[in-house]
């Protein structure tokens, strides 16, 4: 059995999480997985974050994306750039085949009730690169593997580790996926929201637990020694349901990278690291009846509570992600490990941060 974080007494930053430390502590958020597993050569799948149960196309909601290191392909960045909505399920697969997933997101999208007359769709798609034990080539993921997944989308706890589009991801060498974690951000005694952060994990560096050097003390070839560039990607996706702005959603979404650098991620050249952040306090309907949108929204003030919530829970969906993976064998007889949890332990004894959250309060 694999634990969480938590379960192991690594408690990352200050902040108090949702009931379920999972992005779908933002009321609302679904998620889905299909994970294509075939013989001995397929390790790939597919992972959906829906930010309501509705129709996105005629409700969408307010969006941003932000970018670290664009080694990517994130299908639907222009639009969402341009005029700061999303309106189609989140989807995250693997690198060839984006193309297949945005036709099958925009499919979806095109034969839900209410949208007989829409001709133009941007579907939002991120990967990460799974091909060193999936045979990436044979771009397996097909267009009901998508819409599975999207129509498999679920409030309650996500599934984590080797699952939708983690299923042949790795980080530092280790096997990773799909990880999650939230946060509670108090502004007054009346006033209380949530940031829900999901990551699918597949980039190199030297892995840091809490300030401990559990790369290094696991031998992990360092930077400056001789070695393959590790590529990869990481996809960030950001859930709130604090009423921001475009604006503050793309603020918010480049402190996400602050976490993935806590988690020793050296942004490398090869990787694509992006965060998608939406919010689910109020929806922009497709056709409106007036052209004066008026919701209120969080002065900018308030939002640097907000800055820290996103980095303690993206970098705990780091550790989530590559704790709650197993150890997998692929393509070629190539097998990628999970992390040694036991040595993981005694690491971080080592470095006396272990049930560090509660020392600090």
């Amino acid at each position: 059995m694999r634990k969480r974080a938590r379960q192991i007494g690594i408690e990352v930053g200050v902040m108090d999480t949702g009931p379920l430390n999972a992005v779908t502590d933002v009321t609302g958020v679904l998620v889905g997985h299909k994970t294509v597993i075939d013989g001995e050569t397929v390790r790939t799948g597919v992972t959906a974050v829906l930010p309501h149960d509705g129709n996105l196309y005629q409700e969408k909601v307010p969006a941003a994306i932000a970018i670290a290191n664009g080694f990517g392909k994130f299908a639907g960045y222009t639009q969402v750039e341009e005029v700061g909505t999303i309106e189609t399920p989140i989807i995250i697969t693997n690198t060839l085949n984006v193309g297949t997933a945005v036709a099958a997101s925009v499919k979806y999208t095109l034969g839900l009730a209410g949208n007989e007359n829409v001709r133009s769709v941007n579907a939002v798609v991120g990967e990460i690169n799974d091909g060193i034990l999936s045979d990436i080539r044979g771009m397996h993921v097909t267009e009901p593997d998508v819409i599975a997944a999207i129509r498999s989308a679920r409030p309650g706890p996500v599934d984590e580790g080797c699952v939708g589009a983690g299923t042949g991801a790795r980080t530092f060498n280790y096997k990773s996926g799909v990880g999650t974690s939230s946060r509670m951000v108090p502004l007054d005694t009346d006033l209380r929201y949530t940031v829900g952060v999901l990551v699918v994990t597949n980039y190199g560096g030297l892995l840091d637990v809490n300030g401990a050097p559990v790369g290094r003390e696991l031998g992990q070839p360092g930077y400056g020694e001789p070695r393959k560039e590790e590529g990869g990607s990481c996809i960030i996706v950001i859930a709130t349901d604090a009423p921001f702005s475009s604006l503050g959603l793309k603020r918010l979404a480049r402190r996400a990278f602050h976490g993935l650098a806590r988690t020793g991620s050296h942004l490398t050249n090869g990787s694509g690291d992006y965060a998608i952040a939406f919010s689910t306090a109020y929806r922009i309907p497709h056709n409106c009846r007036t052209p004066l949108l008026l919701p209120a929204l969080l002065m900018t003030d308030a939002m640097t509570p907000f800055f820290q919530a996103v980095i303690e829970a993206t970098q705990e969906a780091v550790y989530n992600s590559l704790f709650m993976a197993v150890t997998t064998t692929g393509q070629h007889g190539r097998v990628v490990p999970a992390l040694p949890m036991d040595e993981v332990i005694e690491i971080c004894k080592k470095y006396n941060v272990l049930n560090l959250r509660q020392r600090l309060k």
